[in-house]
């Protein structure tokens, strides 16, 4: 027997890409593809891992107010990303 694991993501991923895409207008020194890639990447890491196969079938079983929370804590985890890798590049063009 052979598993589809090719059908399993994390829930937070649409999120936190759609967000860091949306946010990238304000830091227009961190509009580049790898800049923005490590966004999202320590965005999805301060977040809890929510695996899912069908997007539609997580959504349905949540509240509004975990929607909500859900929502609250991409945003912060993406504002938290963008400020950590500016600061970060900050301090590699140190000399």
């Amino acid at each position: 027997m052979s598993a589809d694991f090719a059908s399993i993501q994390n829930f937070h991923e649409r999120a936190v890409f759609e967000a860091v895409e949306s946010r990238a207008k304000r830091f227009p020194h961190l509009a580049t593809p790898e800049l923005l890639a490590d966004v999202a990447c320590v965005a999805l890491n301060r977040l809890p891992p929510r695996y899912i196969r069908h997007e539609v079938d997580f959504a349905f079983y949540l509240t509004d107010k975990e929607r909500a929370a859900n929502a609250r804590l991409v945003e912060e985890a993406v504002q938290f990303a963008f400020e950590f890798v500016q600061a970060r590049k900050a301090m590699k063009a140190r000399p």
